[in-house]
C-alpha cells in the first residue's frame, strides 16, 4: 500500500495511492484514525487495506497538494556519512566512522513532493541530498538487530536539502544549515513493508534537471537499517511514525569543483525503483 498525506480545501487529509488516483481514507475507516501517524500507531494497516479494496479513486493524484506522508513524527533522525566513499569525500584522512553521524530536523524544514524547495535569501549554497527513509511502525527501546526489521512500517524518500555555508555556524553542530524552512522534502508516499521488503537491496538516484548526480544501493551502506534501529533505540525510545533518513550517496553539489549549488527553477528528483519519485522545483524564498 502507498499511503500519503495531502491538502484538500485547506484541510490535511490522507489516503492511498492506487491506479488512477487516490482513495481518501480520512473518514472512510470505521475507527477514528485522524492521520497516517495515528493509523501506524494503531497498527491499523489491515483496516486501511480493507477500506481501499474495490474503491474507485476519489481524487486525481496530480490535482492534490502533497504533504510529507507523516505530518508530525515525534522524531526525524538524519544519518550522515553512511555510504561507501562518503568518508573519503571529506578529504581529512580520517578512519571510517565507528558509529553513525546523527542530527535531527524539524518538520518545518520539509515539504511534500511537487511543492517548491525554498532557496533562502541569506545563502547561495542550497544543496541536494537524495536519501531513503525508513518509517517506524512498532516502537521500542533497546531493540535487537535481529528484531529490527519487524519495527519498520515502510519506506519513503527524502531530499535532505542543506544550506552548506550555515552548517558550521556553531562550533560542534550542523543544525542551522539543516533546518531552513522548506529546504528539504519527504514523499511522495510511504510504501508499506508488506509490499516492499526493507531488507532490500534498494537503489537510490538523484537527478538535477534530468542529470544524474547521485546513484548507489543499500548494499553499500556502512550502517544498515537494522543497525540504525538498534543503535538509535539504545538511547531513545522509537515511536510509531518516527522517520530515519538513512544517508546520502556521493555526488552532492558541494563535492564538485566548483560546487554546483541549486538555482531557482532547478528540478530535483530523488528516485528508488520500488518506491517512486520525489520531485521538487527550487523557488526563491518569499
Amino acid at each position: 500500500m502507498r499511503l500519503l498525506s495531502y491538502l484538500l480545501d485547506g484541510e490535511a487529509r490522507y489516503g492511498a495511492a492506487v491506479d488512477g488516483g487516490v482513495v481518501d481514507l480520512t473518514r472512510r475507516i470505521g475507527r477514528d484514525y485522524s492521520d497516517v501517524k495515528a493509523l501506524i500507531a494503531a497498527n491499523a494497516l489491515a483496516d486501511a487495506q480493507e477500506a481501499v479494496a474495490g474503491q474507485k479513486p476519489d481524487h486525481a493524484l496530480d490535482k492534490l497538494v502533497l504533504l510529507p506522508p507523516v505530518l508530525a513524527p515525534e522524531k526525524l533522525w538524519c544519518i550522515g556519512v553512511n555510504y561507501a566513499e562518503r568518508n573519503a569525500e571529506y578529504k581529512d584522512n580520517s578512519d571510517l566512522p565507528k558509529y553513525p553521524s546523527l542530527f535531527v530536523r524539524s518538520m518545518s524544514s520539509m515539504t511534500g513532493s511537487g511543492q517548491t524547495l525554498e532557496k533562502p535569501h541569506v545563502s547561495e549554497q542550497l544543496d541536494y541530498e537524495g536519501e531513503l527513509v525508513i518509517v517506524i511502525g512498532k516502537g521500542g527501546r533497546h531493540i535487537k538487530r535481529e528484531q529490527a526489521w519487524s519495527h519498520i512500517f515502510g519506506m519513503t524518500l527524502c531530499n535532505e536539502g542543506t544550506i552548506r555555508d550555515w552548517l558550521r555556524h556553531g562550533k560542534f553542530n550542523v543544525t542551522q544549515g539543516k533546518n531552513f524552512d522548506r529546504s528539504g522534502s519527504i514523499g511522495p508516499w510511504i510504501v508499506t513493508s508488506d509490499e516492499l521488503d526493507p531488507r532490500g537491496p534498494h537503489d537510490i538516484i538523484t537527478r538535477v534537471n534530468g542529470e544524474v548526480r547521485q546513484q548507489d544501493t543499500t548494499e553499500r551502506l556502512m550502517f544498515p537499517f537494522d543497525y540504525l534501529i538498534s543503535y538509535l533505540s539504545t538511547f531513545a525510545t522509537l515511536k510509531p511514525g518516527d522517520m530515519i533518513v538513512t544517508g546520502t550517496p556521493t555526488g552532492a553539489g558541494v563535492r564538485f569543483d566548483p560546487p554546483r549549488w541549486l538555482k531557482v527553477g532547478d528540478v530535483v528528483e530523488v528516485e528508488s525503483s520500488r518506491i517512486g519519485v520525489l520531485r521538487n522545483t527550487v523557488a526563491a524564498e518569499q
